[in-house]
Formats: structure tokens, C-alpha cells, sequence
């Protein structure tokens, strides 16, 4: 890879100047340097054969000089050859045996370094030695008796034999100055050669780069000016070889690249030309579907206002009717009178009831239901609303069984009225569908979160059941399985719907499962968070532990639940299923029993029941009498002197435990006589203001208020109801929301700013239901919501909800609002100051840890105590320090610093030392009121 990458450095030129230059120079270096050092070796072998061709002849013609000792004739001799030889021999001396000079060509200044410097025995052949720049050649001087003069080139210098001895030998200095100048003229002349050489591959290299690389460089610019996007770019003039092949190929691709641009640019203003239509299309639809949106919007607000008036429309009416129909129950009447009050009560209730359904649907199609996240006792819930069914069952002589697994935690968050109806629902269809048999309420714990519980909640009845074919339509709107039903057991087909979306709506499922004449099972999962505080009383069944109870319950269903909950209770059961059984244990046990749990099913036909019941008393310290019909409630009177206390059938696990926990006598007590008449005693001393513009409507809210406390006025309008609050203080105002002139919402802003009734409680009365409408009165400064038609019992809840409402001088209802946390401890006032104590201890530490997370800027001590508040906040009914919480909590939770949110801390900090003062007052106020409650 970097091999390669290094390759790309260098251009096209480099490389073939690189390649075509570097192996000529070489090969002309290699060559020249070859023939160079050849020609040295030759003109040294030349000069060593000259020298020989000289020295050979003087050594044979000094032999007679030396042998006659004639030296001035060998002296001439060897002076003659050096004169003639001048340009080559420089010197020449001849020496004895014994390596003396003997002769000399001529005066020299030295002559010694030509002396043999080894013993003249070894010197066989002319021998030759480097001397500076000068060449000494030296060859012996034999007798004339030898045969043969040994050359050193002779290949056969071994095979002679030198028969003669040595006269001496002669030394010849031969210059190499001649020699050394021809070697470097071949020097000179090998690189000239090679320098020539590598000037003409320079040319024709070039010339090569002019015709290869200078035409690649143009194509590469011709590529680079087409991917710019000028295609009209050609490679023009004559190539040679692959390079015109080259050149078409570009061109080709540069004529193809081109009309390829035009047909996708005709393509781009074609598909830019229907987009542009296609946006017109889309923007003629968007004003299309603006106006269709304004049309719906206006449509949806039509029909809420429909919706509302006609809520108020029939419920204003519903609510004269079943008001004075239950208080002309309190009149003296006779027995027929009373059963046409009654059937005028219940067929109102039915017909509003319808209403609520239609109401509730519209609100789940438009999708404005919201689902309320309030604490609230789970087990009171399905106690109250079973309890509500119980006489449709009783009615039928139906068996009605709750069953709720002891495991199922009691404190929940959520929507106890959507919970309450859902079961209303579901329950009430199946006591309406069953003609006989029994109704089998059982909720088991299926899934645990830390802080939700999962929970499926199974309805069983023994009724018509449904067919496979019509379980499809049970879930729409306005469908039932047959149309027969509703003529047969009337009902409008909205209550499963209705049920299915709001058990959707909390999270959970709903489904059934049937078989005709045997009987259904409606189910669905129930989601709920669990409560941070308690909201229902803890029961000591520890006191029940080991105790004995006998339980006489023939009916299997409520025998195996009863039984089922006594011994997870750890009592010891002997349970009982008929009469001749029960019998058998009194006539022949000796045991006494704690507690005696007696149904009333085939007991109360016996003629025997007093004796029967009697003796059971003799065998138990404590006797129960459970009532699960309307027979047996007819002989209360003759029954209740034989038992310790008598319930009402289904009975529910907190009253069956805190009867046996805390087990007393009742009083004998009988059914009220048809024509008593009930005073109304213990009114409150209250003064309380009445608004509405029905005469009868307001005739009802005057009789009932009368009854309930000392002092009544009333307004047939808005502006006469704010005429006398600037004249007179009232401790409670009822405020009917929709009248001519001055409605309730604009009578209450004048009452808040003009009037002697400024913080006067104002509870709207309305007979609208929708949620708009109880949000515009949560936002009006009214206090509280009372629905028409008016129930005696939810007004007489609202006026001692109010009775001891704190009086607001000291503090803004932001800060602290009573009624909101009433709210949300499930209009249970001892709750809601219980958790006001609760919030009230610990604020001082509270902060103090938000004083130091801020000074120290410690952020995630910061988030956990605001959370921690903030869960505590959404209990207590401080809307300005919850909201506080929320906003810092959220801002921490997205990143940011302490610092950036530190006024929002100062402004928390603050807050809580005025909800703090707040708390005080209100809990020294209402303590003693709710202790002598």
C-alpha cells in the first residue's frame, strides 16, 4: 500500500525519464569501465614488453664485458641503448654477484633503490617492480656456458636448466609517464563515449516524453474539464498507437457523457415541470384541506356545544325529577304511591344513565377523556361499586362473588371513577344477562413493577351466553349480540365500547370468552401505579390468627372464597355445606367456636331458623348473619335477635375482617315503616347562597339545603347573586354555571373582586359534563364540581368537605389549595392532613440538602431531592412548588447545570418556607374540626 502510494508521487514524465535514462547510463558506465581498465591492462603489459625487448639483449652483451672485465665497452653499450631509448629508459646500472654497481649509463642521483634487495641466487628470470611512476625491470647476467636465457612469460620456465652461474645482474628504469597519459586519454575518450551516449537517449527520450506523456497530459486535462461539466471538451491533434485509441475512447465517453446530460436535464425540467403542477395540485388541496379542517374544527366545537346544552338540557330536568321524587319519598304516602315514586326514580336513573353513556362515548370518540392519576383504596373501589349492584342481584337470587387475591397491594394510583365504571359495566351486564346461577367478580395479580402492578380482572356469569358468530359486534358502538337483546333487556350497545376504549386508554386489555346457554367470561388487565402513601387503614389480622370459626355456606362459590380468605387470614375453618350437616355438629361436638359465619341460602326456608340460629350462638362466642336475598331481609326483625350482627351479602374483605377484628352487638333494628317520615336533624350552622335560574331546579337545592343546614338564600340569576354577596357573607355559594345575563363564571370573577365573599368556597352547579367545561371552572376561581342531577348525598359530602375549610388570609391558594388536596387524597380530610403533617416534617431537611447540593453545585444530589419533593408535591395540593419541581427536575434531566437553574432553586427555596407557614395554619384549623368528625 505505501509502496503504491509512494508510485503516485511522481508524474508519467519522471518515471519514463527515470527508466529510459537510468539503464543507459549504467550500461555506459559498465562498458566504459570495462574498456578503460582493459586498455590500462594492455598498455602496461606493452610497456613490461618493451622493457624486456631492452633488457634481455643488454643482459647477453654485458655477459662479455663482465667475463673480460671490459666495463668501458658494456658502459658505452648500456649509455648508447638509454640515449636511443630516452623517452622510455631513464636509467641503467649493472651489479656483480655481490650486488655492487658495476656499471652505470649515466651519473644518477640515486641509484641504490635499484639495487636487488634479496639474495641475486633467487633472481632466475627478468623480475619487475612498481617504483613511484617508474617501472624497474631487473634480469640476471649469465655465462656464456648457458643454454638458455629463462623469460618470465615462458609457460615452460620450470622445465629450463641454467647449466652457468651468475655474473650478476642488470637493472633497467623505465619511465611510465607516456604509459599513464595514454591510460588517461583512453580515461577521457571511454567517458566521452558514454557522455555521448547518454545525449542521444536523452534526445530520444524527449522525444518519447513529447509523444507519450505531453498527449496523457492533455487527455488527463480534457477528463478534468469533463467532470467539471464541460463535455463539450475534446482531445484533439494525431497520436500514435493505443494513445489515438486512447484519444477516441475519451472522446466517445465525453459525446456519450453529453447527450446523457441533456436527456437527463430534459428529464429534470420534465420531472421539475410536473412537480411544480403537483405542488399547485398539493397546495389547492392543503387550502382544501384548511377549510376542511376549519369545517371539522367548527363541526367538533358545534357538537360539544350540542353535547353541553343538551347535557344541561336533559339533565336539568332529570334533576327536578329525581330530586323532589326522592323527596316526596320522605312524605307520608301509602304503599302504591311509594311504588310509583320509585319506578319514576329508577326510570330516571335509567334514562340518565343513557345520557352519561352517550356522553361518555362522544367524549372517547373525540378524544378529550382524560384519566385522572389519584390515590384511592382499590378493595373500597370494587366494595362500593359491587355494593351499588348488589340488590339487581339479589333481585334475581343470583350468587354475586368477589374475589381478590390477598397479594393485590390496596394502595393505587389512578382513575377510580373509570375504574368504578368499568366494573359497573361489566358486572351489571352480567347480573342483567344471568338469570340464575351466579356472578364471579375475581382480580389476581399477574405482573409487579417497583412502582405499578399489573392486574387481570375476570367477570364469570352462568347466563345466556354468546355466540361465536356475534362476539365480533360486542365491541362496537351500539352493538349487541342480537337485536332481540335490547328490545328483551334494553340498554343502548355503548357500555362494552365505552369499557374497551377506557381499559385501553389506561393500558391494558379486554377480551371474552363464551359459550351460549353456559354462561361468559368478560376479562381485562388493569394496569395501576402503586401509591406512595397509604391510603386505606392497615387490618391487624394478626389478631385473627388460630382463632376458630365455623362457616355454614352451602353455595360453593362463596364458600370456597370465604373459606379461601379466612385461612389466608390463618384462622381454623370447619366449613358446612347443608343443614343435616350442621345439625350433626351441634347435636355431637363439644367445641366452641370463636366466630360463627352463617349464610342465609336454605336456612332462611327453614321453619327451624330462630332455633337454628340459636343454638349456633349457644356453640360460638360470636355470631354473623350474612343476608343474600330480599326473602331473608324481610325476617331482619325476627333474625336479629338470634345473631351478634347481620351483613349484606356480597360482604368485602375490610368489613368481614374489621367485624371479626373488632366484633360488637348491634341493636335490634327493623325496616322503616312505608309512611315514617325522616326529619332532618343535625343541620350545620351554615349560611350558604343558592344560584340558579330553573325554578326547580332551585326550589330542590333550596328544600335540600334546608335540610342540611340553618341558613339559605337563593338567586334566580347571576346579577341578583352577586347583589347580595356584596351585602351578606355566606360560608358556601352553589353556583349553577349557565343562566341569561351574568353566567356563573363571570358572577364568580365579580363575587372574587367586589364582594364580602371573596374567599367564600363557590362549588359550581352544573349539568354539564364534559371536561372542557370542569376545566373552565377549575380556571374560573371556582373551588368545587357538583353534577347534576343533585344527589342528597354528594351535597351533604360538599358541605362537610367545606365546613371546615381553612380561611385564606395569610396565603394564596397557589401556595397552599384545600381543595385540591382533598382531591387528591380521595376527599378524605384526615388523609389529606395527614400527608400535610407528612410534607410539613420534611421540609426542614428538604432544605437544607437543596442548600447544599446548591451551594456545593452538585447536580445529581440536586435532581434526586427536587425528585423527591416533587413525587411528595403531587399529594399535598401545592401547585407552585410542583410545578417548580417539574421545571427544575426537567432541566436537570436535559443537562443542564446547576447554575443555570439556581433563580428557580432560590424561587423553590422560597416557596417552601411560605407552604410551610401555610400548612401550619391550615392543620391548627382543621385538626380539632376533623377529630370531633
Amino acid at each position: 500500500m505505501n509502496s503504491a502510494d509512494n508510485m503516485t508521487k511522481y508524474s508519467l514524465r519522471a518515471w519514463v525519464l527515470v527508466l529510459a535514462l537510468a539503464p543507459t547510463i549504467l550500461v555506459g558506465i559498465l562498458l566504459g569501465s570495462y574498456f578503460t581498465i582493459n586498455r590500462f591492462y594492455e598498455l602496461e603489459q606493452s610497456l613490461i614488453e618493451r622493457g624486456s625487448n631492452i633488457i634481455e639483449p643488454l643482459a647477453i652483451a654485458a655477459e662479455i664485458g663482465l667475463e673480460t672485465k671490459n666495463f668501458e665497452t658494456t658502459k658505452r653499450l648500456i649509455t648508447s641503448v638509454q640515449l636511443n631509448k630516452s623517452n622510455l629508459v631513464q636509467f641503467i646500472a649493472i651489479f656483480d654477484t655481490n650486488n655492487r654497481v658495476v656499471v652505470t649509463s649515466h651519473h644518477y642521483k640515486s641509484h641504490e633503490f635499484m639495487r636487488y634487495n634479496q639474495p641475486i641466487d633467487s633472481l632466475n628470470g627478468i623480475e619487475i617492480e612498481q617504483f613511484g611512476d617508474s617501472l624497474i625491470l631487473r634480469s640476471p647476467i649469465l655465462s656464456s656456458q648457458r643454454e638458455l636465457i629463462v623469460s618470465p612469460f615462458d609457460n615452460n620456465a620450470n622445465a629450463a636448466q641454467v647449466n652457468s652461474g651468475k655474473l650478476g645482474y642488470i637493472a633497467v628504469l623505465l619511465n611510465k609517464e607516456n604509459a599513464l597519459l595514454e591510460q588517461h586519454r583512453a580515461a577521457v575518450a571511454a567517458f566521452i563515449m558514454v557522455l555521448i551516449g547518454v545525449q542521444l537517449n536523452l534526445l530520444f527520450t524527449f522525444r518519447l516524453v513529447k509523444n507519450v506523456t505531453q498527449p496523457i497530459t492533455d487527455m488527463v486535462r480534457v477528463v478534468a474539464k469533463i467532470r467539471e461539466g464541460k463535455l463539450d471538451t475534446r482531445v484533439d491533434g494525431n497520436l500514435i498507437g493505443e494513445l489515438d485509441l486512447l484519444k477516441r475512447g475519451i472522446n466517445a465517453m465525453a459525446s456519450s457523457l453529453s447527450d446523457y446530460h441533456e436527456e437527463m436535464q430534459q428529464n429534470i425540467d420534465q420531472a421539475t415541470s410536473d412537480l411544480r403542477e403537483t405542488l399547485e395540485q398539493i397546495e389547492i388541496q392543503n387550502v382544501e384541506l384548511d377549510l376542511a379542517k376549519k369545517r371539522a374544527l367548527e363541526a367538533s366545537r358545534i357538537k360539544s356545544e350540542f353535547l353541553a346544552n343538551m347535557s344541561h338540557e336533559l339533565r336539568t330536568p332529570l334533576n327536578g325529577v329525581i330530586g323532589f321524587a326522592k323527596q316526596l319519598l320522605k312524605t307520608p304516602l301509602h304503599t302504591s304511591q311509594q311504588d310509583y315514586i320509585k319506578t319514576i326514580e329508577k326510570s330516571a336513573s335509567n334514562l340518565l344513565n343513557i345520557i352519561n353513556d352517550i356522553l361518555d362515548f362522544s367524549k372517547l370518540e373525540a378524544g378529550k377523556m382524560v384519566l385522572e392519576n389519584m390515590p384511592f383504596a382499590l378493595r373500597e373501589v370494587v366494595d362500593d361499586t359491587v355494593s351499588m349492584l348488589a340488590n339487581s342481584a339479589k333481585e334475581k337470587e343470583l350468587e354475586l362473588v368477589v374475589d381478590i387475591e390477598p397479594a393485590i397491594n390496596d394502595n393505587v394510583s389512578g382513575d377510580a371513577l373509570r375504574v368504578g365504571q368499568v366494573l359497573t359495566n361489566l358486572v351489571g351486564n352480567a347480573i342483567k344477562f344471568t338469570d340464575e346461577g351466579s356472578v364471579h367478580l375475581k382480580m389476581r395479580l399477574t405482573g409487579t413493577e417497583p412502582d405499578k402492578i399489573i392486574i387481570r380482572c375476570e367477570v364469570t356469569d352462568t347466563g345466556i351466553g354468546i355466540d361465536k358468530h356475534h362476539q365480533h359486534q360486542l365491541f362496537q358502538a351500539f352493538g349487541q349480540a342480537d337485536s332481540s337483546i335490547s328490545r328483551r333487556f334494553g340498554g343502548t350497545g355503548l357500555g362494552l365500547i365505552i369499557t374497551k376504549r377506557v381499559i385501553n386508554q389506561m393500558g391494558g386489555q379486554i377480551g371474552c370468552n363464551s359459550t351460549p346457554d353456559k354462561g361468559s367470561t368478560f376479562w381485562f388487565t388493569l394496569p395501576l401505579k402503586l401509591s406512595q402513601y397509604p391510603i386505606s387503614q392497615p387490618l391487624d389480622t394478626g389478631k385473627l390468627k388460630q382463632k376458630s370459626v365455623l362457616l355454614f355456606e352451602p353455595r360453593k362459590l362463596s364458600r370456597h372464597v370465604h373459606q379461601g380468605l379466612l385461612q389466608h387470614w390463618q384462622m381454623l375453618v370447619t366449613p358446612i355445606t347443608t343443614l343435616q350437616q350442621l345439625d350433626e355438629l351441634m347435636n355431637n361436638t363439644k367445641q366452641r367456636f370463636d366466630y360463627a359465619i352463617i349464610s342465609c341460602n336454605e336456612l332462611a326456608k327453614s321453619p327451624l331458623l330462630l332455633d337454628t340460629l340459636t343454638r349456633i350462638r349457644h356453640i360460638s362466642d360470636y355470631s354473623l348473619y350474612v343476608c343474600n336475598s330480599n326473602n331473608s331481609a324481610t325476617n331482619i326483625d325476627v333474625i336479629q335477635s338470634a345473631v351478634d350482627k347481620i351483613v349484606h351479602a356480597p360482604i368485602g374483605e375490610r368489613e368481614l375482617a374489621n367485624t371479626l377484628i373488632h366484633p360488637y352487638r348491634a341493636p335490634p333494628e327493623s325496616q322503616p315503616k312505608p309512611l315514617q317520615v325522616v326529619p332532618a336533624l343535625n343541620r350545620e350552622p351554615l349560611s350558604v347562597l343558592a344560584v340558579d335560574d330553573n325554578p326547580a331546579n332551585l326550589k330542590l337545592i333550596d328544600t335540600l339545603l334546608r335540610e342540611l343546614v340553618t341558613h339559605v338564600a337563593v338567586a334566580n340569576n347571576g346579577k341578583a347573586a352577586v347583589e347580595i354577596a356584596k351585602s351578606r357573607h355566606f360560608d358556601l355559594i352553589f353556583m349553577d354555571i349557565q343562566m341569561p345575563g351574568i353566567d356563573g363564571f363571570s358572577a364568580t370573577k365579580q363575587i372574587r373582586e367586589h364582594s364580602l365573599n371573596r374567599n367564600t368556597p363557590i362549588i359550581a352547579v352544573t349539568a354539564h359534563a364534559i371536561a372542557e367545561e370542569r376545566e373552565r371552572i377549575n380556571q374560573s376561581g371556582m373551588n368545587g364540581y357538583l353534577p347534576k342531577p343533585i344527589d342528597e348525598a354528594a351535597l351533604k359530602e360538599v358541605i362537610n368537605s367545606w365546613k371546615v375549610r381553612p380561611k385564606f388570609t395569610h396565603f394564596e391558594q397557589q401556595t397552599l389549595n384545600w381543595e385540591l388536596c382533598l382531591t387528591q387524597a380521595n376527599q378524605k380530610a384526615n388523609l389529606a392532613l395527614e400527608m400535610l403533617q407528612m410534607l410539613l416534617d420534611s421540609l426542614p431537611e428538604t432544605r437544607n440538602q437543596l442548600t447544599l447540593a446548591l451551594d456545593t453545585l452538585n447536580a445529581k444530589a440536586m435532581l434526586a431531592h427536587v425528585h423527591k419533593l416533587h413525587g411528595a408535591s403531587c399529594y399535598c395540593g401545592v401547585p407552585t412548588t410542583q410545578r417548580l419541581c417539574k421545571e427544575i427536575e426537567s432541566s436537570l434531566k436535559n443537562g443542564a447545570s446547576v447554575e443555570e437553574v439556581e433563580p428557580e432553586i432560590l424561587e423553590l427555596l422560597d416557596e417552601l418556607s411560605k407552604v410551610e407557614s401555610a400548612t401550619n395554619q391550615v392543620i391548627s384549623q382543621l385538626s380539632m374540626d376533623v377529630i370531633d368528625e
